[in-house]
């Protein structure tokens, strides 16, 4: 369909996402927090219409993709992790909407379908590791060192995931450069700009790693909090 008229601004905001208590998840799956509901109120303002295709990868426990799906959308959904996968297959079983689950790495599954909109809650979290986490909650929020592990593969795909006029809508914070993001995304032939911001205090992940985050000169000594950032984008 055509992809710019998809989308319009409603008239008033549906619901938000459901709480985390209320969906279904398997451990080691992202419990959803203060970045899913920043970017589900971006996807609002955006006003997806009854037709409108959208791609959410790194779904999770499917939290987003039902957003999507109640805002009108049909949504296909992707996670690497077989436990999130059975997390948003039952989550969106029992919510009786259109959403497809799939588990693939990133973009590996779509075999070249183009959708109107992307959205992503990708790992953005640095890590003293090069590795991405293959276990455990990390594996949900672990990106390497400079917390771009997944976030270069998705600015690098997300032009080829798009129609023309498509629109990108990704969640990350402060610490994994929103401005590699925006310059990255501009190579790909997608223009993008910082949003939305919030700033949040540390949660337990980075309470726990802020001195070595420190260290890397990734983190102010000043600073005890984070902000999370959206960054939406156009194709073309």
């Amino acid at each position: 369909m055509a992809h710019q008229d998809a989308l319009r601004r409603p008239a008033t905001d549906p619901d938000p996402p459901a709480p985390a208590d209320r969906l279904f998840r398997l451990p080691g799956v992202y419990r959803p927090q203060a970045d899913t509901l920043l970017l589900a109120a971006a996807m609002r303002r955006e006003g997806f219409t009854p037709g409108t295709e959208v791609l959410d990868l790194c779904t999770g426990s499917g939290a987003l993709a039902l957003h999507a799906a109640r805002l009108g959308a049909r949504v296909t959904a992707v996670d690497i992790s077989r436990r999130a996968v059975a997390s948003a297959r039952l989550n969106t079983a029992f919510a009786r909407l259109p959403v497809s689950v799939r588990r693939g790495d990133l973009l590996s599954v779509l075999r070249g379908r183009a959708f109107d909109a992307l959205v992503s809650n990708p790992p953005y979290v640095p890590a003293p590791t090069d590795a991405p986490s293959r276990l455990g909650g990390g594996r949900a929020w672990d990106a390497g060192p400079d917390g771009r592990l997944v976030l270069d593969r998705i600015c690098d795909g997300a032009a080829a995931a798009l129609r023309p006029g498509g629109l990108l809508l990704l969640v990350q914070s402060h610490l994994s450069g929103p401005e590699a993001t925006v310059d990255r995304l501009a190579g790909a032939g997608i223009r993008a700009a910082v949003s939305d911001r919030v700033t949040v205090p540390f949660g337990p992940v980075l309470r726990g790693r802020a001195r070595w985050l420190r260290a890397q000169g990734l983190l102010s000594h000043a600073v005890e909090g984070e902000d999370l950032v959206v960054i939406r984008g156009r194709k073309g």
